[in-house]
């Protein structure tokens, strides 16, 4: 490792990106040839700028109505995270995202249960995101059963990522214009129809409501209302595919975070002030969370209603799981490059320079969870809270590599971003796993406890997980 008194320096060309990675000991197998542009882009498709559109009833329910205030939360708590990804990605310009920053921060047995629970995050992610779409092609074309609609989507999707990331930049950048089309739209008509006294409530019911505030309630809904703001860190993956020095990358995930959450905030408070069956979900949510598209037929009539239905079924099913199915592989590749994961996933496709194994791999994982789940009562609600609390415990492994690496190792004075920051993010994030759902709970623990296991076992049969040295590599 360098001394303590140096932090290691970042890539500042796109010569000196490709050299980065073999500082770690790795060599440079993927194909670096993303912008700074292609990664706030791509950072904005994985968030989904319309998301809140898929889980809005789910959302509703939890706050209490205060479905604003509960994504103002949410993005207040990843700004913090955002701040630490920034940190990390500078130091460690690397594929891998947590599972790489806890390792190299804190250690390899760190690192590795990391990624593992962060696994429950990615892993899972495609299988919600092809749920929600089946289910919303489904409510308008009701003979097409969702599995269907699934299939469709996960070879589709399979088809472009296994082109090369070049070709999923280029269809990022047409489905965000897309979807903030159909998203300026719904304003619009929603803003008009407000005007026209179609409202319900006090204007700043969305933020707050006297009626129904309680601090445990509201946490309970960014535990799922957070799931919007899961994808700025998914940027993380393709650090070794920028062609950017790496604070831009810091940069793009803040700046991807920052605008899609200003969106978020000013759908669902339009949204919540126009909801024409608020008792109702106050007290039952919505049934395949169709609450929103209910909102949307209120305020502009039924071709309203299926513009956002089907933009939601495409930006999920399409563009959000393209995306996602592309960072999971990535994360795959780098735990399997380390040897702590089967090597055959580590496999670079010759030609495209993606990981070919590891995105087939998450698409037959995505279609068993997915076909699985659609014929659950609350399999979307489930699957949210457990995607939910797997990235936010992996968060909280986030915040402590920060502290760990800068001011523990590199005795680090910048009190800002190295303790203080990562501190309130970790304890914002704490409150909200504390107050996740209890099945959540239940199942992510559980994944946890398999990965201490697992990573006891590997100890006890001399195979402790290690990460190539840097300072070997670098001499």
């Amino acid at each position: 490792m360098s001394s303590p008194s140096t932090t290691p320096s970042s890539p500042t060309s796109p010569q000196g990106a490709a050299t980065g990675v073999e500082r770690f000991g790795y060599q440079q197998e993927l194909q670096r040839s993303l912008s700074f542009t292609d990664l706030l882009i791509y950072g904005l498709i994985f968030m989904v700028p319309i998301a809140p559109f898929g889980i809005f009833g789910s959302v509703f329910e939890g706050s209490g109505g205060m479905v604003a205030l509960a994504y103002v939360i949410g993005m207040v708590a990843m700004a913090f995270t955002a701040l630490s990804y920034a940190q990390m990605s500078k130091a460690f310009p690397m594929a891998g995202s947590v599972y790489t920053y806890a390792g190299r921060g804190i250690g390899a047995p760190v690192g590795f249960l990391a990624g593992w629970v962060i696994l429950l995050d990615y892993v899972l992610v495609p299988a919600l995101l092809y749920l929600v779409a089946g289910a919303a092609m489904t409510s308008f074309v009701p003979a097409v059963p969702v599995w269907a609609w699934m299939i469709m989507f996960i070879v589709l999707n399979t088809a472009v990522n296994y082109f090369g990331i070049q070709m999923t930049a280029r269809m990022n950048k047409i489905m965000l214009v897309a979807e903030l089309i159909v998203l300026a739209i719904f304003l619009v008509i929603g803003v008009v129809a407000l005007a026209q006294g179609k409202g319900h409530g006090d204007v700043f019911s969305p933020i707050f409501d006297s009626s129904t505030f309680s601090w445990p309630l509201v946490f309970g809904a960014v535990s799922v209302a957070v799931l919007s703001f899961l994808g700025f860190d998914g940027i993380s993956m393709l650090a070794e595919e920028s062609r950017e020095d790496a604070r831009k990358l810091g940069r793009s995930m803040v700046g991807a975070l920052m605008l899609a959450g200003a969106l978020f905030i000013a759908q669902t408070w339009v949204a919540a002030l126009l909801a024409p069956n608020r008792e109702e979900l106050l007290a039952q949510g919505s049934t395949m969370d169709s609450a929103f598209y209910d909102v949307a037929e209120y305020a502009g009539g039924h071709w309203l209603s299926v513009l956002t239905a089907v933009a939601t079924a495409i930006a999920w099913g399409f563009a959000n799981s393209l995306v996602a199915q592309a960072a999971t592989s990535r994360l795959l590749f780098a735990m399997a490059r380390d040897r702590q994961l089967p090597r055959f996933l580590s496999k670079i496709h010759p030609k495209h320079k993606v990981p070919v194994n590891a995105t087939f791999l998450t698409a037959a994982v995505s279609l068993v969870l997915g076909l699985y789940l659609s014929n659950q009562e609350d399999g979307i609600g489930l699957l949210s809270s457990l995607i939910n609390f797997g990235a936010m415990t992996a968060f909280l492994a986030l915040h402590v590599s920060v502290v760990v690496h800068y001011v523990v190792r590199h005795r680090s004075r910048d009190w800002w971003r190295h303790l203080i920051a990562p501190a309130i993010g970790f304890l914002i994030l704490l409150y909200v796993v504390i107050n996740a759902k209890v099945a959540a709970q239940a199942v992510g623990l559980t994944w946890l406890a398999i990965g201490v296991l697992i990573l006891l076992g590997s100890i006890m049969m001399g195979r402790r997980p290690s990460l190539p040295d840097e300072t070997e590599v670098s001499e």
